[in-house]
C-alpha cells in the first residue's frame, strides 16, 4: 500500500511540476509582452484555464477527492484560488481593456 502511495505521489506530484513550468514560462510571456495593467487579468484567465486542466487530469485518471495526500484537486483548487485573487486585484477596466485588444486585433487579421 505504500507502494501505491508513493507511485500515485510523484504522478501527482509530476503533473504539479508540469503545471507550474507551464503556469511559470506563460507568466514570463505575459508579462514581457503586455501592457502593466493587463497583466493580472491575463494572469487570472491563464491561472481559471490550467485549473481547468488540473481538474480534467484529475477525472481522467480517476484521482481520489478524499485524500490525505494532496491530489490533483487540491492542485486545481489552488489554481482557481489564485486565479481568483489576480481576478479581485485587477480592475474592471483592466479586464474590459484586455478583451477589447484581443477583439480588435482579432477582428484584424483577414480571413
Amino acid at each position: 500500500m505504500t507502494a501505491f502511495n508513493t507511485v500515485y505521489s510523484l504522478r501527482s506530484f509530476s503533473v504539479f511540476a508540469l503545471l507550474s513550468g507551464l503556469i511559470a514560462g506563460s507568466a514570463f510571456v505575459i508579462a514581457r509582452f503586455l501592457q502593466p495593467g493587463l497583466v493580472l487579468p491575463a494572469l487570472s484567465i491563464l491561472l481559471f484555464s490550467y485549473a481547468a486542466i488540473a481538474a480534467i487530469i484529475a477525472i481522467s485518471i480517476h484521482a481520489d477527492s478524499n485524500s490525505k495526500n494532496v491530489t490533483l484537486w487540491d492542485i486545481a483548487g489552488a489554481f482557481t484560488l489564485m486565479g481568483c485573487a489576480a481576478a479581485i486585484f485587477s480592475e474592471p477596466d483592466q479586464v474590459a481593456l484586455l478583451f477589447e485588444q484581443l477583439f480588435e486585433q482579432h477582428s484584424n487579421t483577414p480571413l
